[in-house]
């Protein structure tokens, strides 16, 4: 996977806000959001500048009992080729079924029945995009009570066998850590780190004792410790900082990814500590 450093997610109303933003090493963009045909200008002043835009889906549903759409695949690989991205990345989530949306990127059955469907799936994907896939882990609402294996060795069993690359959302195994009990540590444990391509941190807020990941607010220390924990086992190729709502000031988000460099620092792996 390409050296991409430390990046942000690019949105319409950061556009001036990271074309100003120094050290930025990479952006990633929600591909629904773009028209490849007539990429958003600020896309383009970024590119020219040679920093990498990675298009990041959120409805192809490779954890769905039916294929991949054509025409979401068709506009993914677009996506890639109008960007010249080194990758796309898509969630390992299960989002539509018999025609009806879920509005949600929910949690697949880890059975080994649905492993089978979702390496397919992925194979499929993988074959109609002209560069590499990564899949994200997902922050999950729910468990379904027929599973088979854990989260973290479903992921791992797909990266393996598909030969996918692998974007780990340290801010989802928070989430899943704090609302299912679902251990960060054991994740990181059982993810295959030599496939990672780069991960995801963002911040929320805990509200009646449950983990709402919001992409809303600073990187809490519990998420900014399981990038250092992530960190002190491989070097990721790049860091990505998830920031969805009420948009903060160029200062803050500078600060912010301040924090995220300091976390991945040797020093920041000594003290980012175990979120247990």
């Amino acid at each position: 996977m390409p050296d991409l450093g430390v990046g942000i997610g690019w949105r319409p109303e950061l556009d001036l806000t990271i074309e100003r933003m120094a050290g930025v090493g990479f952006v990633e963009v929600v591909a629904e959001n773009i028209d490849p045909g007539d990429l958003p200008e600020s896309l383009r002043v970024l590119r020219a500048r040679g920093v990498p835009v990675i298009p990041h889906g959120v409805s192809l549903g490779v954890g769905g009992a039916e294929p991949p759409d054509p025409a979401r695949l068709a506009h993914l690989a677009a996506c890639a080729r109008a960007l010249g991205s080194p990758l796309v990345s898509e969630h390992l989530a299960f989002v539509r079924g018999g025609g009806m949306e879920a509005g949600h990127l929910l949690p697949v059955p880890r059975t080994r029945e649905s492993l089978e469907i979702v390496v397919e799936n992925v194979r499929l994907a993988q074959e109609a995009l002209p560069v590499p896939l990564a899949l994200e882990n997902v922050a999950a609402i729910f468990g379904w009570p027929d599973d088979e294996l854990t989260e973290a060795r479903f992921l791992a069993e797909v990266v393996e066998r598909t030969g996918a690359g692998l974007l780990v959302d340290v801010a989802n195994l928070h989430t899943n850590q704090v609302n299912l009990g679902l251990s960060a540590m054991e994740a990181l444990d059982t993810l295959p780190l030599e496939h990672l391509a780069y991960v995801h941190v963002a911040g929320g807020h805990e509200h009646h004792g449950i983990w709402h990941d919001t992409h809303a607010a600073a990187v809490p220390p519990p998420v900014l410790g399981l990038l250092a924990e992530l960190c002190a086992r491989t070097t990721p190729p790049g860091v990505l900082l998830e920031w969805d709502d009420d948009y903060p000031s160029d200062a803050v988000l500078t600060e912010e990814l301040a924090r995220v460099r300091a976390a991945m620092s040797p020093s920041g792996q000594a003290v980012g500590g175990r979120d247990e």
